[in-house]
């Protein structure tokens, strides 16, 4: 018998080519076949125990079609529910329709119900009052009109009355205003023109001319009336001292872009009659300002773009809780991009993480820093990697809000730049003079990226993009993320979590329930999934149940007071008194642009009872504002009962 060889080296090689031929023939004539089977693996993986128990479990939310809306904004009420707020959601034609929704979801029930929405809230503020009821101000006026879209030249045009006699005088929308040339302009709305004001110094007469300021459309169509330097317009019909003293001012009348515009509208937002009530007028228009409370129950807004779609220059206003009005709050001058992270810390003053969401100069107002309302100084925090990609990042005031540290969460450059980061930081603001510290990067780099507190004192982050709203990012057609994490503050490390089905980027919100579950929604990506389409607004609802929910049975707190006080102690019956270890008070989400001005994580101190357990609340209105909160202890194991809802007066 002749001894056996091995087979040369180029023999064995074409042998694994043949091998590998014939297995990728298989595989693709059979894709469809292996698709099924890896989608029932999955699922098989993703609904073990044991998978659960240590990443947690999604599931999709069943929304009837009549409830389907673009959530821009969402809020969890004390009631329970979820206040999902749309407006005219993006949409112009729901916006020329002045169609504009706003939906309640009950997750005790899993039942959606319409609440009638008076105006544009598309791009509002809000912030939670002391009462629980939500403050919404501002929202949209107009609509954006690309460059290519301007059919008529059109401008801001500031309107001069220079006679003190008569009181104000009254444009109606249609005025017309003539340049020197004979060029027609109208006015798109009525306007009303205060008096000139005269003063007397001994024999000296001054008058100052009253103004106010309209957009004008050019009555011809094409570049014929477009007019590029500072010219004065007289207004059609007048004549003689009445032409001499009432005439238009424009810098410029141009086919430019035209951005949104603000509105002044401002509403409270009842959590028990279900319905938007409301209030005085904010003094300035705002589309995508903050709001964020102080700690005696009044109100700041700051940012955003007028009627006109100007970012507002350093103007800001305070809400009177007691008498719901605003008054302009020129003492507090400051400018920030549109939508700025501020966070109130424990002392009064405000944090501006420097998380924006775009509109504003590239440079102006992004520096991160405290701002001390008494003074109005501002001193800057150093130390952030990647400084000029905060625009579309988020920020959150770290769990427990006792060690007043603040993070920030990934971001991408201004505009519609490519450029985003993985980059986290944190600030710890008991500093004298607080600087950002290096975190653990995001496992890719992120924008729009939603951050969570949770009970037991981690924050929960999912969602976001690699690339602006989703779309092209290192050659790959989309770049939404479906990965998620947990961040642990104490080991300062981020911990896996499962991933999502639905992609989330612009547009989109996560809230945690008072159950313990995280629910997400919207999205508005730019291009769908191919990369090459417009894309649609994400109507998909998603909740996920962290692995906490998987590990045996909670404990309950069965009774207890519906309010407590800064600085008082109540009791609250437990059965599982002996295993508690710790307590929260979590303020309730209000999120947009993933900006929340009031997410906070309150560490209660527990003292061990006879059937409960008594819990101290801190001092400090800046520690601990006004409110409603959700109450929850946690057992040795790290799991946290569900969230009862109390007040803190």
């Amino acid at each position: 018998m002749k001894p056996r060889t091995r087979p040369t080296l180029a023999r064995r090689l074409l042998s694994v080519l043949a091998t590998l031929l014939v297995t990728a023939g298989v595989v693709v004539a059979n894709r469809p076949m292996v698709a099924a089977g890896a989608e029932a693996l999955h699922t098989f993986q993703i609904n073990r125990q044991s998978y659960k128990e240590r990443y947690g479990h999604w599931s999709r939310l069943p929304v009837p079609r009549d409830f389907r809306v673009n959530a821009i904004h969402a809020a969890l009420l004390h009631t329970g529910k979820v206040l999902i707020i749309a407006g005219s959601g993006n949409d112009r034609e729901e916006f020329e329709a002045k169609s504009f929704r706003t939906v309640l979801y009950d997750p005790a029930t899993d039942e959606f119900s319409e609440v009638h929405t008076p105006t544009d809230v598309f791009c509002a503020g809000h912030t939670f009052l002391p009462d629980g009821k939500l403050l919404v101000a501002g929202g949209t006026r107009s609509y954006e009109v690309l460059e290519s879209e301007v059919e008529r030249a059109a401008g801001v045009m500031k309107l001069k009355n220079e006679s003190p006699d008569g009181g104000p005088r009254v444009l109606p929308k249609g005025t017309r205003l003539v340049s020197a040339s004979g060029r027609q302009y109208r006015t798109r709305s009525r306007v009303q023109v205060p008096a000139a004001r005269k003063t007397v110094h001994g024999p000296h007469v001054t008058v100052l001319a009253g103004e106010a300021e309209v957009w004008v459309d050019a009555v011809d169509k094409g570049d014929g009336p477009v007019v590029k330097a500072p010219a004065q317009y007289s207004v059609a019909g007048l004549t003689g001292a009445d032409a001499r003293n009432l005439y238009g001012v424009a810098e410029k009348i141009t086919r430019e872009k035209q951005e949104y515009g603000g509105d002044r509208t401002s509403y409270e937002f009842d959590p028990v009659t279900e319905r938007y009530v409301r209030t005085g007028s904010l003094t300035d228009a705002r589309w995508y300002p903050t709001l964020v409370g102080l700690p005696g129950g009044d109100v700041l807004a700051v940012s955003g773009l007028d009627q006109f779609g100007r970012v507002l220059p350093g103007r800001n206003e305070r809400y009177l809780y007691a008498r719901h009005r605003w008054v302009a709050a020129p003492q507090w001058k400051r400018y920030f991009p549109t939508y700025p992270g501020l966070h109130l810390m424990a002392d009064g003053r405000i944090f501006y993480s420097g998380s924006n969401a775009g509109y504003g100069s590239d440079t102006e107002g992004r520096t991160p820093g405290v701002w001390d309302l008494r003074r109005n100084s501002f001193q800057p925090v150093p130390g952030l990697r990647d400084p000029r990609l905060t625009e579309t990042s988020s920020s959150v005031l770290l769990p427990p809000a006792q060690d007043q540290k603040v993070m920030i969460f990934g971001g991408g450059g201004v505009g519609e730049s490519p450029v985003s980061t993985a980059r986290t930081a944190v600030a710890d603001l008991t500093a004298a003079r607080p600087e950002y510290r290096p975190g653990p990067d995001l496992p890719k780099p992120a924008r729009y990226l939603s951050t969570v507190l949770m009970p037991d004192d981690t924050v929960f982050t999912t969602g976001g993009s690699s690339g602006y709203r989703g779309g092209p990012y290192r050659g790959e057609p989309r770049s939404d993320l479906h990965n998620a994490q947990f961040y642990d503050a104490r080991r300062d490390t981020f911990r896996t979590a499962a991933e999502s089905a639905v992609g989330r980027n612009y547009h989109a919100e996560a809230i945690l329930l008072p159950d313990g579950r995280v629910i997400t929604l919207g999205s508005d990506p730019l291009y769908d999934e191919s990369g090459k389409n417009a894309g649609t607004f994400e109507q998909r609802i998603e909740i996920y149940s962290p692995p906490y929910l998987f590990r045996g049975a909670r404990p309950a707190i069965t009774d207890g007071p519906a309010e407590v006080s800064r600085g008082g102690t109540a009791r609250f019956t437990t059965p599982d008194a002996g295993r508690i270890t710790a307590a929260r008070l979590i303020r309730p989400s209000a999120v947009t642009h993933v900006t929340d001005t009031d997410q906070r994580s309150v560490s209660l101190t527990v003292r061990p009872a006879a059937g409960a357990v008594d819990v101290v609340v801190p001092h400090g209105a800046g520690l601990v504002p006004s409110g409603w909160y959700m109450l929850f202890v946690t057992d040795d194991r790290g799991v946290p009962s569900a969230g009862r809802w109390v007040r803190v007066r």
